[in-house]
């Protein structure tokens, strides 16, 4: 039986840094009432404007949430909301020494209308091309740097096609990851998906892996996805396949053993930002364990436990304790 007490008390021993694209997140809340007489849209009068960390932001925040010792790693824009942003990160207890901030893009920004618990509208505020040469190679000194000063027990790359992580980078940070013994992680995205060659945890939702494969199954079952570790092992060489299948739970496959591990039942409010919590709590869990079952079942019941919430929120260490206890013991 896992002494999950004792596997969540060893979490603050683990170093991560996470690298990819950080976002603000904005929430305005209102009520509506009427329909605006200027067109057929209807009018929200705001109640309440909250700030959260998004993107890689959020993963960062997960892992903070176990009490892990955490710095993020990016670009911002040198703006307003990178001020907003970069107090929210250090209120947190996020290292926010190697962000880079540039005044030749903007920081991201998606602003989400709420009323009546709906999402009515999303506001994306974002620069999406490639860093330039000059802040690739300030943000790759200081990945140097954090990796030569904090030894990091993990590397996330967090990959929201936003331009802060381009194939060269990934490549030089894996490199430097591997010499150093440092476990490297991967939520991608289509752009940069098989740039991540040599990584030891992939982690795919099942629909990226669909598109980056160009496959046409829509029957997907433990065999389907046996198939499908083959071939993307064939392509990036990674030690560890973690595939999130929606409400349908995860798979996972390392070596010859891979398994499908069913989602608990929820309520589902809200499934932005799982994504974020899944790859934040395998990480750690295998980072401290090796576990790859452990990290899969951990990992499964975080994102469930994510989806009850409505908007984005980190994971909550006390009732992601208690349902490991009473799911997996």
């Amino acid at each position: 039986m896992e002494d999950f007490k004792k596997l969540f008390t060893s979490f603050p021993a683990v170093k991560v840094g996470v690298i990819g694209d950080v976002m603000l997140d904005t929430y305005m809340w209102g009520k509506v009432e009427r329909i605006s007489p200027e067109a057929p849209v209807p009018v929200v009068t705001l109640q309440k404007k909250e700030y959260r960390i998004g993107g890689a932001g959020n993963v960062a925040l997960n892992c903070r949430s176990l009490d892990a010792q955490v710095s993020i790693l990016s670009v911002t824009g040198d703006d307003s909301d990178s001020v907003i942003l970069k107090q929210l990160l250090e209120d947190n207890k996020i290292d926010t020494s190697y962000l880079v901030p540039s005044a030749r893009r903007i920081t991201t920004n998606k602003t989400r209308i709420i009323s009546r618990n709906q999402q009515m509208m999303r506001l994306d505020a974002e620069v999406t091309n490639d860093l330039d040469v000059i802040d690739e190679k300030l943000l790759l000194e200081k990945v140097e740097a954090y990796i030569n000063t904090e030894q990091p027990t993990v590397i996330i790359f967090e990959d929201y096609n936003k331009g802060v992580l381009s194939e060269y980078t990934i490549k030089q940070i894996i490199q430097w990851c591997k010499q150093s013994g440092i476990i490297t992680a991967v939520d991608p995205k289509r752009k940069n998906f098989f740039s991540y060659t040599g990584v030891d945890i992939f982690k795919p939702n099942l629909k990226e892996v669909k598109e980056g494969l160009n496959l046409l199954v829509d029957n997907i079952n433990e065999s389907v996805l046996k198939n499908i570790h083959t071939e993307l092992c064939r392509v990036l060489n990674h030690r560890i396949s973690f595939i999130t299948l929606s409400e349908k739970g995860v798979f996972y496959q390392q070596d010859e053993i891979g398994h499908i591990i069913s989602s608990h039942i929820r309520n589902i409010a809200d499934v932005s930002g799982a994504g974020d919590t899944v790859i934040a709590v395998a990480s750690l869990v295998y980072a401290a364990t090796k576990n790859v079952q452990l990290m899969a079942e951990v990992a499964n019941i975080a994102g469930g436990l994510v989806c009850e919430e409505v908007g984005t929120v980190a994971i909550n260490k006390e009732k992601l304790l208690k349902e490991c206890e009473l799911l997996l013991c």
